[in-house]
């Protein structure tokens, strides 16, 4: 709790840092070299495991029929967004990585290109999330990551296809074997497991023929089934186990029968700690510095830094407009960087080991890890760097308006329901009546949110200009309840102060329940 309430840091980036500690280079109480050939089955096994238990709780999570409100959003994250951040991969591995060809580029891009459900997940709960992020874009992000998980098959196999046999017949047996079996076969196996158990399991509590225990287990046990019968079959499990759990959840009932026990946060916290640990533990040091694979420290470092700042940013942000829950450039910001690698890009990389080209089987595991590694590094820390920014420039704002500083027992109340023009000359003499209201400190509020009227609320200097005002903004004192309970209520309250427990833990508000609260111990 310390490291990721105070801190901010992911519990993934301990993680890989206590398994790096046990591994080889550290105390070497793991030892993969001494696995031989196991090790691959092993972990390609174990990270399908933890991926299939993830992306179902994923799908359970979200919002009722979310696959439908959002599909619009959703189908251009998995098809431009995915296909851009393929491409980027590749180009970037191809340019920076001299002994592959373009098409062995693209079956290493490929296993990099979906976003990771676990990582992402650990960005987007928390205190951290529940203040700044908002609830539409947090299950954006956790409903694409799921998806896409599952998605990373077309891109690899069209390119192994492509290296071993031509165009026509690779397109041709792409299109039956990893489209038509794997991707829609898959789809239509998950809706309709997760359809027959959700009736299932109406029926069953109806008759109280399932106890506690296993109802609560229930989301778990299906992501198993799925993992065992569709994998049995050759189709996609990982894709089958998210399109069941949304279907599952249809109707939000199991979601809402299931929040307060938080049982499957309990699950994916003990397999996320513990797989990444593991990937910690393997990870291959001694081929990042390879010459006869072409490999050194500096190239992958570049290569990383590149797929990092360019796979997925600017194509979400050219893309923002057409994706509803992306509200504003920051939303649209946040988007774009909270998309990581992660045990996903390890799943695929064993595949692309077993089935990619002599040269892929070489190089594969040690591009991926390190890439892995990077990106797990930087999304780990990326949240403290957002709140060290945000700190500073809270603090820059605070310097050049310590006119109002004084004003240290004060919140701001902005009104978001538009004036009523019958009402105004009321509205604007209660705020005049108000204790501690003047014009002045209506200009100071105004000045410091920056909102806009008809004209710049923060040219406001009479009676006359309020009453022009589409929206009025007030001062007034410190009452009643508490701060944290404020927030706690309203996810935007605080916004505009940095150290809300810190600096307000003993002021208590009055809110107005039309109203954003923010609240400012020193207005910035």
């Amino acid at each position: 709790m310390f490291v990721k309430e105070k801190l901010y840091l992911s519990e993934s980036l301990v993680c890989v840092a206590v398994g790096i500690a046990i591994g080889p280079i550290g105390l070497n109480i793991v030892a993969p070299e001494k696995w031989g050939e196991n090790i691959d089955v092993i972990t390609r096994e174990f990270t399908r495991f933890v991926i299939a238990i993830q992306v179902m709780a994923c799908g359970v999570a979200l919002p009722k029929a979310y696959l439908w409100t959002q599909l619009k959003s959703m189908l251009l994250l998995l098809i431009p967004v995915m296909s851009w951040m393929w491409m980027i991969s590749a180009l970037s591995i191809w340019w920076l990585l001299p002994n592959l060809s373009f098409l062995e580029s693209l079956m290493i891009a490929s296993c990099i290109a979906p976003t990771d459900p676990v990582l992402s997940n650990t960005m987007i709960k928390g205190r951290f999330a529940q203040q700044y992020i908002s609830v539409d874009l947090r299950d954006l992000i956790s409903g694409e990551s799921a998806a896409n998980d599952g998605l990373g098959f077309p891109f690899l196999y069209i390119a192994i296809y492509l290296s071993k046999m031509s165009p026509g017949e690779a397109f041709g047996k792409w299109l039956l074997v990893v489209v038509c079996y794997q991707v829609i076969l898959s789809i239509l196996i998950g809706f309709a497991i997760g359809y027959i158990a959700r009736k299932s399991l109406h029926w069953a509590v109806d008759k109280k023929l399932i106890d506690k225990e296993m109802f609560l287990t229930f989301a778990v046990v299906l992501a198993l089934f799925i993992m065992g019968s569709v994998s049995i079959l050759g189709s996609d499990e990982l894709l089958a186990c998210f399109i069941a759990g949304n279907s599952f959840t249809w109707d939000d009932w199991y979601r809402e029968e299931t929040q307060v026990t938080h049982f499957q946060e309990i699950i994916d916290i003990l397999l996320n700690l513990t797989v990444f640990i593991y990937i910690g533990a393997i990870v291959p040091w001694s081929s990042f510095n390879n010459g006869e694979l072409g490999l050194s420290y500096w190239r992958l470092f570049i290569v990383s830094i590149l797929i990092l700042l360019f796979r997925r940013l600017p194509i979400v942000l050219m893309l923002m407009k057409n994706i509803p829950p992306l509200k504003n450039f920051r939303e649209g910001l946040y988007a774009g960087w909270f998309g990581p690698i992660g045990i996903g890009a390890i799943f695929y990389a064993d595949l692309a080991k077993r089935d990619g080209t002599e040269n892929v089987q070489k190089i594969v595991n040690p591009v991926v890890f390190f890439i892995v590694l990077s990106s797990v590094f930087c999304h780990g820390i990326s949240i403290p760097v957002i709140k060290i920014g945000k700190r500073v420039n809270s603090l820059s704002r605070t310097a050049t308006t310590q006119s109002v500083s004084q004003l240290a027992t004060t919140i701001v109340i902005r009104d978001k329901k538009k004036r009523d023009p019958g009402q105004t000359t009321a509205e604007t003499d209660d705020i005049f009546q108000s204790e501690n209201s003047s014009v002045d400190e209506i200009n100071m509020a105004n000045g410091m949110s920056n909102d806009k009227t008809n004209g710049e609320t923060g040219n406001m200097s009479d009676k006359n200009e309020i009453n022009n005002a589409d929206e009025i903004i007030t001062i007034k004192e410190v009452t009643n309840e508490k701060v944290d309970d404020i927030v706690e209520k309203d996810p935007y309250a605080g916004l505009e102060s940095e150290n809300i427990n810190e600096e307000c833990e003993n002021i208590s508000i009055e809110k107005d329940g039309s109203c954003h609260v923010y609240v400012t111990p020193n207005p910035p």
